[in-house]
């Protein structure tokens, strides 16, 4: 069955790569982000979005029309600040931070609420890191740490608001990735994350709602 597929930062890296993967799945696939993807990706659109400005995403979610949205995957977001040490902190790079990764997440769900109602049975994956699970006693990053643990809190709270309405949410993590982001020294290619984001969303459902999974299938830890 067809499903209207929505992903933010669907321009490059592992958004890119869920993009191509279900609009040639047969997928109708629109593209936000705040530039088109290098190549076009065939049977996916594209419309302008910038999840840190509030009228950019008004903008996008009028952009839709008045269709349903059945998976919304909330992709976009950044590493943060070069200097984001708990002992040395960039606090400017610190809220935008928090603004791209954690209220994006929020602000893009709350404008698409009305067309994920629409859909019988919508899904909406936040893309997540295990860099936030509380169990990862580590430092470093700690503003992109930061920013994933509370859009994991964002995640969890969504679902249990939106339990009686059957929308089903995921909190995943893609792996470590060899992307702009991850490197070229990180674990796994785009292809492999994105084919696993893909099986977890396939097996979502409103009694797996709220949870932290990894892009394997596997539970993750808080």
């Amino acid at each position: 069955m067809m499903a209207r597929v929505v992903i933010t930062g669907g321009n490059r890296g592992i958004g890119l790569q869920l993009a191509r993967l279900y609009a040639a799945t047969g997928h109708d696939v629109v593209i936000g982000a705040r530039q088109p993807p290098p190549v076009a990706v065939p049977q996916a659109g594209f419309a302008a979005l910038d999840v840190a400005d509030g009228a950019s995403i008004e903008r996008f979610a009028a952009a839709l029309g008045a269709g349903p949205v059945d998976i919304l995957i909330n992709n976009a977001g950044i590493i943060g600040p070069a200097r984001q040490s708990a002992l040395d902190m960039d606090f400017d790079g610190f809220l935008e931070t928090l603004v791209v990764n954690t209220l994006g997440p929020l602000r893009v769900t709350q404008a698409l609420l009305p067309a994920l109602r629409r859909s019988a049975g919508a899904k909406l994956a936040i893309i997540s890191s295990q860099m936030g699970s509380m169990s990862a006693a580590r430092s470093g990053h700690v503003a992109y740490r930061a920013s994933k643990a509370a859009v994991n809190k964002v995640g969890q709270c969504l679902a249990a608001d939106l339990a009686g309405e059957g929308v089903a949410i995921a909190m995943i993590h893609p792996g470590w990735v060899r992307t702009d982001m991850g490197g070229p020294g990180a674990d796994i290619a785009p292809e492999e994350s994105a084919e696993g984001i893909m099986r977890v969303i396939d097996a979502l459902s409103p009694a797996s709602s709220g949870r932290f999974w990894n892009y394997d299938g596997g539970e993750m830890a808080w």
